[in-house]
């Protein structure tokens, strides 16, 4: 393909041998062309390209839309597909713990055997907790809500502290700072539930697909990140499998009746056989070695 002055062009074309000019049907329906492939060209990109269309010459058998494209310096490529954001997975194994800050700077606490999942667009921020505890200090951003699922569970805010508890049973909400929208989600079709707000020093749950009214709790007590954890009316089964977090020996689940007797109190996580063997002994049970691990048993 080659391209000379205008006389050579318009011998060229009189030869009819080998090219033709660019007439102004051919650019005409080069440029319909070229939308289709590319995109509609600026008008200012139109009239220059009428302006030089009797100094273009083609080959006879190249498509006008090839010329329009080589005259603008373009390349007849598709446009780049849309790429979906790639979640970012921390996780944590029993008996260790982690920190994880965000692009924009919120910072994420990870208890033992956690699993979190975070996808950042520009309309929105969400995670997803797989497994275990989590607190959130979510930084603000009015644009772009926080938006965390957890179990059969829907937290959002824009910018506050938080942590999440996700059991088998149920997912518990303690707020620290700022306030929190807390909707259960129906397991069919994952659509929110009307839920409740909950602000800073209190605390709710989701269990079976109903949301617990807030209860107060003291925020400056240390928590799980101290190495204690506030029972407040949980299931003993619950509270196993929060132990179990902390490595070490492993706990195995108790049966009914044992798994749905509710415990209160405030105990250090630390050491879980004292601990359990201390509950034990107000509720009527004895913590025992088998296979390898922990089991709960009614006392004889």
């Amino acid at each position: 393909m080659t391209a000379g002055s205008s006389s050579s062009s318009s011998s060229s074309s009189r030869g009819g041998g080998g090219g033709a000019s660019l007439t102004d049907a051919a650019l005409t329906d080069a440029l319909r062309t070229a939308a289709l492939h590319c995109g509609r060209l600026s008008d200012e990109q139109v009239r220059a390209l009428r302006r030089r269309r009797r100094s273009v010459v083609v080959a006879a058998t190249t498509a006008p839309v090839v010329a329009v494209l080589l005259v603008l310096g373009l390349r007849m490529a598709p446009p780049p597909a849309a790429v979906a954001p790639s979640p970012q997975l921390f996780a944590t194994r029993a008996g260790a713990r982690a920190t994880a800050t965000l692009a924009d700077g919120t910072t994420i606490r990870l208890n033992g055997a956690t699993r979190l999942q975070v996808v950042y667009t520009t309309a929105g921020r969400s995670a997803r907790l797989l497994a275990g505890q989590a607190f959130f200090d979510v930084r603000h951003d009015a644009a772009r809500p926080f938006v965390v699922r957890a179990g059969a569970s829907r937290t959002r805010v824009l910018g506050t502290a938080f942590d999440l508890d996700l059991t088998r049973r149920q997912v518990a909400l303690a707020v620290y700072r700022g306030a929190v929208g807390f909707d259960p989600l129906d397991p069919a079709s994952a659509d929110a539930r009307r839920g409740v707000v909950v602000r800073a020093g209190y605390r709710s749950s989701i269990r079976g697909g109903v949301t617990a009214v807030p209860e107060r709790f003291d925020p400056g007590l240390p928590d799980w990140r101290q190495g204690w954890i506030d029972t407040a009316g949980m299931r003993l089964d619950d509270l196993v499998e929060i132990l179990d977090r902390q490595g070490g020996v492993r706990i195995a689940r108790p049966a009914e009746p044992l798994a749905s007797t509710t415990v209160f109190g405030r105990f250090r996580t630390d050491h879980p056989r004292q601990l359990l063997a201390a509950i034990g002994g107000g509720f009527g049970f004895a913590v025992v070695e088998r296979d390898g691990g922990l089991a709960l048993e009614t006392a004889r």
